[in-house]
């Protein structure tokens, strides 16, 4: 917050003064004024100086991240006192650079947090972008792949991860199927769609954007969502994070941040379309036609069946961390009421 010199014997003009210089003074913990009160103003009501606020993404911009780009277009952020940059995240990730104050804000997903803290690495998930996993895995129809028991004597692409192998493992071995049967490929960032008709059979994809393009493409998919496969497996993904340290010391400035941002994605909710333009825009590299497509399928999916937008429950956390621990991917003790929170959700 602002330091404020106060006296009982100054005078009015004289405070009029303080104020209007305490844009450059520093706070009480040492930074600049300007980053301590979003919601600072003048006697005369104009806009005090801007809180300046990061935003990592953790992928390239898209349909999820929607309603960041609809809260800077609409001054939903300008209004809260912010002026929010949006960062695509590099090789280090969203975790680490908010965990220690590299950016006020980050996207991640729920396994990434739950790692985290049980590393003590202190992030905390804010509000969940999407209120139910649209990932799942995508096979050409011809593949024949319409349950995890098909994945046997096909070839899989991914990324390597230990969380990737686990997840296949577990849903064939619930489908009663031999995960050793199943030819593991890295094909790194290679595209999907390339990838399927050259090396593989099928992938782990977002339906909301890849499994939109699919249908843009004329390419009929089959689609199984990991939510209808098991509910441990319907985690947060992608998520809104900040640092423990933010939480503690700024707390008006998250709520500032989580209301405007709960805005936007309210907008994107209801108008779509609008939304879309909004984020192409902003970001005129992206395919028009995917991303007003990959909207309208999304604006339904942002709040799902919650009360609203953001809402995150604390047997979803539980659940994902004990599957996590019973296939050996989650060493110490994992505290759910530490590693999220909806207190800067607006009611």
């Amino acid at each position: 917050m602002y330091r404020r010199i106060m006296s009982g014997m100054l005078a009015a003009a004289l405070l009029f003064a303080l104020v209007l210089a305490g844009c450059g003074e520093s706070g009480r913990d040492g930074g600049s004024a300007e980053n301590q009160n979003p919601s600072s103003g003048n006697a005369d009501g104009e806009s005090a100086k801007k809180t300046k606020v990061t935003v990592l993404l953790e992928w390239t911009p898209n349909t999820n991240h929607t309603g960041l780009y609809v809260a800077q277009a609409k001054g939903y952020y300008a209004e809260q006192g912010l002026e929010v940059e949006l960062v695509q995240a590099g090789e280090a990730g969203t975790v680490q650079p908010v965990a220690t104050n590299g950016a006020q804000f980050g996207i991640s997903v729920q396994e990434q947090v739950t790692q985290a803290r049980v590393k003590n690495i202190p992030v905390v998930s804010i509000a969940a972008i999407i209120q139910h996993n649209t990932s799942g895995f995508a096979a050409p129809v011809e593949k024949g792949i319409r349950s995890p028991k098909d994945f046997e004597g096909k070839v899989y692409g991914g990324w390597g991860s230990n969380e990737e192998r686990a997840v296949i493992q577990s849903v064939m071995e619930q489908a009663g199927a031999d995960v050793n049967k199943l030819e593991f490929l890295n094909i790194g960032t290679t595209d999907y769609f390339t990838a399927v008709k050259r090396d593989i059979d099928f992938a782990w994809i977002f339906y909301g954007w890849t499994g939109i393009e699919a249908k843009l493409r004329n390419m009929d998919i089959d689609m199984i969502y990991l939510k209808d496969l098991s509910e441990d497996l319907d985690y947060y993904t992608p998520v809104i994070i900040t640092s423990e340290q933010l939480i503690n010391e700024q707390p008006d400035l998250v709520k500032a941040f989580m209301t405007a941002t709960s805005q936007g994605y309210e907008f994107a909710i209801a108008n779509p379309d609008e939304a879309a333009q909004m984020l192409i825009e902003a970001e005129p590299d992206l395919d028009e036609e995917l991303v007003k497509e990959s909207q309208k399928w999304l604006s339904e999916q942002y709040q799902a069946d919650a009360p609203r937008w953001g809402e995150q429950k604390r047997e979803v956390w539980v659940r994902y961390a004990e599957w996590m621990k019973n296939y050996g991917l989650l060493e110490g003790e994992f505290n759910a009421d530490e590693a999220f929170t909806n207190e800067f959700l607006p009611e």
